[in-house]
């Protein structure tokens, strides 16, 4: 009998995943049988060269993509030939996005934007729903800014938006795609942390795309990945130690 990924204590598993643009002389390998597990409470940065897979297994994962190989798993759900409707409402329900360009609606203010999940599902947050949004509002600092628009915020106050608006629906998996690469030093930490604390503390999977070993060096496990393929799966790591290991792949390839 097979494990379900629950079984194994995993949010998220994709198994032999593989994805290809093209046809014969042309076709291009994007991922080639790629398999992990994304725990509960764990945060994992997705590294690698340009071109080498991360915002691909992230799209297959996220169900924004169809593979041409393998299966994916939300939880128990395998989402591999789900319709686009399902898709739809699962993304909506059980996954959350930060990208690195906010992705916020110019014409709602940070509290619109914020409850922008729950509206396009149709309903309201529910009593407990709204005091973990309340906690959120208040922990990324955004109380005071509840009716100003994102053109009235700052590139970091952007980011907590986006980041509170992800978490809102306290969504099983949450994907960051270069969350800290339009902000300071600073406030990129102060994003890195909160992503972190809240994944250890209210039990989502964070899966983070990054070439920043800085922003790296804040996640539980670092996998790299090189023409498609997992080559590292490392375990908390400092950024010195991040630097060296891509330097030395960039020279062996």
């Amino acid at each position: 009998m097979q494990n379900t990924p629950s079984d194994l204590g995993l949010i998220a598993r994709a198994v032999g995943l593989g994805k290809r643009y093209g046809d014969g002389a042309n076709q291009v390998v994007a991922l080639d049988d790629v398999s992990i597990g994304l725990r509960r409470g764990e945060f994992t940065a997705i590294m690698g060269p340009s071109g080498s897979g991360k915002s691909t297994l992230m799209h297959l994962m996220a169900g924004l993509d169809t593979p041409t190989t393998g299966q994916v798993w939300l939880g128990d759900t395998d989402i591999t030939d789900l319709s686009d409707s399902a898709l739809t409402v699962l993304r909506r329900r059980r996954i959350g996005f930060v990208f690195q360009s906010f992705n916020l609606v110019p014409t709602l203010d940070v509290k619109g934007n914020v409850l922008l999940p729950f509206e396009l599902d149709g309903r309201r947050p529910t009593l407990d729903e709204q005091v973990w949004i309340d906690e959120l509002i208040d922990t990324l600092g955004l109380r005071p800014r509840l009716g100003h628009r994102p053109h009235e915020l700052s590139g970091g106050q952007q980011q907590r938006v986006a980041i509170a608006r992800a978490l809102a629906t306290r969504p099983d998996l949450v994907f960051a795609d270069e969350p800290t690469g339009n902000l300071d030093s600073r406030t990129g930490r102060e994003v890195l942390g909160l992503l972190a604390a809240t994944s250890a503390r209210s039990g989502q999977a964070i899966a983070m795309v990054t070439h920043d070993p800085i922003a790296a060096s804040h996640a539980d496990r670092i996998l790299v990945l090189a023409d498609g393929r997992i080559v590292r799966d490392l375990g908390r790591s400092t950024p010195e130690q991040i630097s060296a290991y891509m330097l030395q792949m960039e020279a062996a390839a």
